[in-house]
């Protein structure tokens, strides 16, 4: 009986014991609950008001969603999203693949080395601080772009302030298109792949361009579907360098949905509309999102 006593008792202490770190993880999962749950709930019910943020909230079902069909601003920003997504999608996939196969076929590793650092250096200056940077490469009157134009005699032009020509300088911003973190990935894809593979291919007399299609690319596409979805859901809720640069304009040539939802909910009060075209941003970016997963997983994923 003793030994039963002493045994249940030593069951409740280590009970209690094990209790304390669900405790110890309270206060993360309600903060949690709080900043990162709460809010896209309200979101969600949100979409089916018309509400202004504060004390008008009046039903109005899906009128939300039926407006977006005759939003002139929201589809003239669908058609600028979609050249914006293809040219990143390509930009991002593509060029810091090269960029890791360079670094990759490099046969120092001391410069493999500084190459890795000398990629990831750039990512410690802020966001905004490039933002600026190219606000004034860009700037019609002291701008460096024009500078240099001038020395070549050839007419200086608006960029951000041309509706035919701000769209596509917001796209070349990502110049030269090799974010750190992509290349990383990439390296630790290829360096993955094991040397007897490379040893195969180079018996065999495969060429760079052969290796490069035929065993690189298929090896390395479990980074390529990641990077694929990151950049989908990057580029389909960005709205920052809209924001700061032009604001949308001139007239609608740069506005993109993502700050068209913020002009409606910080500019005119329309949180109910606001809250809709992010549930419709939220729904198109899943959809994607799991469409890029279902394509044809690798071998090596």
């Amino acid at each position: 009986m003793v030994d039963a006593a002493s045994s249940t008792k030593a069951d409740i202490v280590r009970g209690i014991r094990a209790c304390r770190f669900y405790v110890y993880l309270l206060p993360t999962f309600v903060l949690l609950g709080v900043f990162c749950f709460y809010p896209p709930i309200l979101g969600f019910l949100g979409s089916f008001y018309e509400w202004n943020g504060a004390n008008v909230k009046i039903w109005n079902g899906l009128d939300n969603f039926a407006k977006m069909a005759h939003d002139k601003v929201l589809i003239a920003s669908i058609g600028n999203l979609i050249k914006l997504a293809t040219f990143t999608l390509i930009t991002s996939i593509t060029v810091p693949l090269l960029a890791a196969e360079l670094i990759f076929n490099l046969r120092s590793l001391r410069a493999k080395y500084w190459y890795r650092v000398l990629l990831v250096a750039p990512m410690v200056v802020p966001g905004m601080v490039t933002l600026l940077l190219w606000q004034f490469i860009y700037d019609p009157n002291v701008g460096l772009l024009n500078a240099v134009l001038g020395v070549f005699n050839v007419p200086a032009q608006r960029w951000l302030n041309d509706p035919h020509l701000a769209l596509y300088c917001l796209m070349f911003m990502a110049f030269p298109f090799v974010g750190g973190i992509t290349v990383l990935i990439y390296l630790a894809g290829l360096n993955s792949i094991g040397q007897e593979v490379f040893d195969a291919a180079k018996i065999d007399g495969a060429r760079f361009w052969q290796r490069f299609f035929r065993i690189d690319v298929p090896l390395v596409m479990g980074q390529i579907k990641l990077l694929l979805i990151l950049s989908i859901i990057g580029v389909l809720k960005g709205y920052g360098a809209q924001l700061i640069l032009t604001d949308g304009g001139p007239g609608y040539s740069t506005m993109v949905p993502g700050l068209h939802m913020y002009h409606q909910a910080f500019e005119f009060d329309h949180l109910g509309y606001a809250c809709a075209l992010g549930l419709a941003l939220f729904l198109v970016i899943i959809t994607l999102t799991y469409l890029s997963m279902k394509i044809r997983k690798p071998e090596t994923e």
